[in-house]
């Protein structure tokens, strides 16, 4: 008896998706394009009406890059997201893992909202001839801008960071020292979200503290293993 012919074509095995180290940078582009959106739209924009009519004029250019670079922003912040939880692994918690990632989606809608009315008031100056009309589109823009990044997304910045220092202290996947001071930054932005125009500057912080250690320890757990094999 013959026999059959093997099948060479075989298809490929498939392999498990790893996350890639450098995946783990995403936090810290988040932070710098992040921070610099804030300083362009939130920090340098002043509290007065008669002020914000010239700002607007003088930093348009600056702004509309501000309103570019969110979306990219937004993008490095989901993979934040995700690189987040894949240190999870199998201690994921479905309770504050709804949460985190809850938070955090709504933190970035929130954002974007205020890029987008940013991005509306500078489309905009040139489209009203009437001084009176044109004050108070800048009024109403602005306040919509300040609530929509102060009040509610910061909230939800510290909502993000409660959650996901109540699974790093449960689990002890990240250092201790960092639990507890996501649980102090947190309860500072609820406190202080909207007493300064800086306290939006400290989330993107936080960030990247995470981001860099994340980094760190990855590539200790790749040395260790290339040592073991």
């Amino acid at each position: 008896m013959s026999t059959p012919p093997q099948n060479t074509n075989s298809a490929p095995t498939p392999r498990p998706l790893s996350t890639p180290r450098a995946a783990a940078l995403a936090g810290i582009a988040f932070a710098v394009l992040f921070g610099t959106t804030l300083i362009v739209i939130r920090i340098k924009m002043p509290a007065g009406l008669e002020d914000s009519t010239q700002w607007l004029k003088s930093q348009q250019s600056a702004i509309t890059t501000a309103t570019v670079l969110m979306p990219f922003a937004g993008i490095c912040f989901l993979w934040f997201i995700g690189v987040v939880r894949d240190g999870f692994g199998r201690y994921e918690d479905r309770f504050f893992l709804s949460i985190f990632i809850g938070s955090g989606l709504l933190f970035l809608a929130m954002m974007f909202v205020a890029t987008a009315v940013a991005a509306g008031l500078v489309a905009s100056n040139t489209d009203v001839t009437n001084p009176a009309a044109r004050a108070e589109v800048i009024n109403f823009g602005r306040h919509v801008l300040v609530s929509a990044s102060q009040t509610y997304a910061l909230r939800m910045a510290a909502v993000f960071m409660i959650s996901l220092a109540t699974i790093w202290f449960k689990t002890r996947l990240m250092p201790r020292w960092l639990a507890i001071l996501s649980y102090l930054v947190a309860l500072t932005l609820l406190i202080v979200s909207e007493m300064s125009k800086w306290a939006e500057l400290v989330f993107p912080a936080w960030v990247l503290v995470v981001s860099c250690l994340i980094l760190t320890r990855s590539g200790l757990t790749e040395r260790q293993r290339t040592q073991h094999d």
